[in-house]
């Protein structure tokens, strides 16, 4: 059995969902597929169950690509507070967590109901659980045989995501697709993701688990300020995360700079209280906590109180204060990523409709595409933007 339609979109995740939703409500017929049983799986489970939906102040400075003005035309087209609109106008509550993040007040099925009420208004024919096998290119424009029969377009779009989640149904399809047609692919790597440290960091620090601090973290071109968090394995916590993506960007992998006293001059601290009978860890009780104190200190030889210190080892703290440097040895991958860095090399696409360049009809968006945000909403404002570019053009 073949079904014929003007656009099929595989993938019904944010992306996907957002762009058959504005492709059907165009007018055109929509056929929606995806393999997983579950819709919007990754939606359901994002923001602990409540879906950091946008970032109020998201703009193209707040992505990363190898190809970084790409993402501006339609981040710049489809807003923040379109989808904030959008979600009003279906009366779900929702609340700004810290920097912009906006949550729902109740449950992220809130927004898979949204979506796919927006589906339904489009009249999209939806095929899931469906597995989709080949897709080929026929003269008047696409063959993609499914479990379910073919279907024959005019235009497809891609929006079956990265490698993130495997056990919610993340594949590399988006890759291979891209390959099958010529398009170049920027290498895959997780993103947002909790890093690794060796066994003798872990010794001193892996104990710690659960502990938290303030701190400013610089890598390859980023800084965040936001909290960082003590795991068994290593580090975590939005700033940590934050940098990840950085850090996985370079190739000769630096460390990470780690500010401890944020806002601070660790040397004129130091310098103020040099005559102090008490020790470091004292003078910052209240900014860390204690086991990290005793662990930090311990390692920097710094237990005794500051007025009985060396003047060499007090100019050598204050570097460490502010310019803690910590080498991973890797991430924690796929399965504890937010999001995958790199993908579909965008500068084979069109940055107003999404459109491969040489291949006409044939789209990719959302996390497939070497476009990644940073944590706080900014990559599902990238699948609303590209989704809706998409299917404004298919």
């Amino acid at each position: 059995m073949t079904t014929s339609t003007d656009v099929a979109v595989i993938g019904a995740g944010a992306a996907g969902m957002m762009a058959a939703a504005t492709a059907g409500q165009r007018g055109r017929r929509v056929v929606l597929i995806d393999h997983y049983k579950d819709l919007g799986e990754k939606i359901r489970i994002s923001g602990g169950g409540r879906c950091n939906f946008t970032n109020i102040h998201a703009t193209h400075k707040d992505f990363l690509s190898r190809n970084p003005d790409f993402c501006r035309s339609a981040l710049a087209r489809y807003t923040p507070r379109h989808f904030v609109a959008l979600v009003d106008q279906y009366r779900i509550a929702h609340h700004e967590k810290t920097l912009g993040q906006l949550f729902c007040d109740e449950s992220a099925k809130q927004i898979i109901a949204m979506l796919k009420a927006e589906c339904d208004e489009g009249r999209v024919t939806w095929m899931r659980p469906c597995g989709v096998s080949a897709v080929a290119k026929t003269a008047s424009g696409y063959r993609i045989d499914t479990e379910q029969g073919a279907i024959e377009c005019a235009s497809v779009i891609v929006a079956t995501g990265g490698l993130t989640v495997p056990k919610i149904g993340a594949t590399p399809f988006a890759y291979k697709l891209a390959e099958q047609f010529g398009l170049a692919i920027v290498p895959p790597k997780p993103a947002l993701v909790p890093l690794a440290m060796d066994d003798k960091w872990l010794a001193r620090y892996g104990e710690l688990s659960g502990a938290s601090l303030e701190v400013e973290i610089t890598c390859g071109g980023g800084k965040f300020r936001e909290a960082m968090l003590f795991t068994h394995r290593g580090l975590s916590g939005p700033a940590v995360l934050q940098a990840s993506s950085y850090w996985q960007m370079q190739e000769a992998r630096d460390p990470l700079h780690v500010n401890l006293l944020p806002g601070t001059d660790a040397a004129a601290f130091l310098a103020e209280n040099r005559r102090s009978p008490a020790t470091l860890g004292a003078l910052i009780a209240e900014r860390w906590p204690a086991r990290f104190i005793q662990a930090w200190c311990e390692e920097h030889e710094a237990t005794r109180p500051i007025v009985q210190l060396a003047e060499r080892k007090v100019e050598e703290l204050a570097r460490a204060l502010n310019d803690w440097k910590l080498q991973p040895t890797g991430t924690l991958g796929y399965n504890k990523a937010e999001v995958t860095l790199g993908g579909v090399d965008t500068r084979g696409l069109s940055s107003k409709t999404m459109e491969a360049r040489e291949v006409p009809g044939l789209y990719f968006i959302g996390e497939a595409v070497d476009v990644t945000g940073h944590l706080g909403g900014f990559n599902f404002q990238w699948a609303w933007a590209s989704g809706r570019a998409a299917g404004e053009a298919a």
